[in-house]
């Protein structure tokens, strides 16, 4: 399996500052980061000592939340996962490294991505815009 960690779940909102303080005052979740970025918004957020990490983006189309899995390498999977059947939906950049999106045949949004930068959740963390 190239599958190592599910290490994210993107999560759509359409107001991620109302959705922060829900997840913090409400539900007792740490809150890494807040970033805002050109009209962007993007908060991660912790219920659990381990993964995954919940991010409420602004930017994510749909409702469904993106499952985001690491793996070892990302060319690797890719290939892997193409022999058995699989196709790729795109390919994106995450501040921790490379990503290829998918679906599953009933509409589940999955990710894989390879941890190339790993010092970016010490980059961020603490970080708060809004």
């Amino acid at each position: 399996m190239p599958f190592e960690q599910l290490d994210f779940v993107y999560m759509p909102s359409r107001d991620v500052a109302e959705d922060l303080q829900y997840f913090a005052d409400v539900l007792g979740a740490q809150v890494v980061f807040a970033i805002e970025d050109g009209g962007t918004r993007v908060a991660m957020v912790q219920l659990t000592s381990g993964p995954p990490r919940l991010l409420l983006a602004s930017h994510l189309e749909g409702d469904r939340p993106i499952l985001v899995f690491r793996v070892a390498s990302l060319a690797s999977a890719e290939s892997d996962l193409r022999a058995r059947g699989w196709t790729r939906e795109h390919g994106l950049e995450i501040p921790h490294g490379p990503v290829a999106t998918f679906r599953s045949p009933g509409g589940t949004r999955l990710a894989i991505y390879e941890l190339a930068r790993p010092f970016m959740d010490e980059h961020f963390a603490g970080r708060r815009d809004f």
